[in-house]
């Protein structure tokens, strides 16, 4: 199964869960102290939202998540057909999650991330080390990878 995937960076995290809470009438399935996550049926969408102080409020980027090794290749495939820059991570913790994951960013600069969650953790994310590199958590700018296939596509 495919679920599409939505972050949004937002400057309030306790004012975001009100208003995503009551905008699709259940609260996050996880809350943490700076983020929170809905896995929703209808739509079926896994939406999440993260308070950062050093990144601009709106989309921070869109994905999809799936259940399988084999739905992660596929998509993988697909990106690489479409963008030649494409960064894989593999066991990657993030957002209090161990994901295997493939980003691209689209012709509109938009990230899209892919990924299937291997298992949770008690942390968002290295963000103090991403940072210095220019990324973060869920940002794969700060990734020596993301930089080669930048520079390099």
């Amino acid at each position: 199964m495919k679920r599409f995937h939505v972050h949004v960076a937002v400057p309030n995290l306790r004012a975001g869960i009100d208003f995503y809470s009551t905008m699709f009438g259940a609260q996050p399935s996880v809350v943490k102290p700076d983020y929170a996550k809905w896995m929703l049926e209808d739509p079926g969408v896994n939406f999440a939202i993260s308070e950062r102080a050093t990144k601009t409020a709106g989309i921070n980027h869109l994905g999809f998540q799936v259940d399988t090794d084999e739905e992660l290749e596929q998509i993988h495939a697909r990106l690489a057909a479409a963008d030649t820059s494409v960064v894989e991570e593999k066991n990657v913790s993030c957002c209090y999650a161990n994901s295997d994951k493939y980003w691209v960013t689209d012709p509109a600069g938009v990230p899209w991330e892919s990924f299937r969650s291997l298992g949770t953790v008690p942390f968002r994310g290295d963000d103090a080390v991403a940072a210095s590199k220019g990324g973060g958590c869920c940002d794969p700018t700060g990734s020596e990878k993301a930089a080669k296939a930048a520079c390099c596509s």
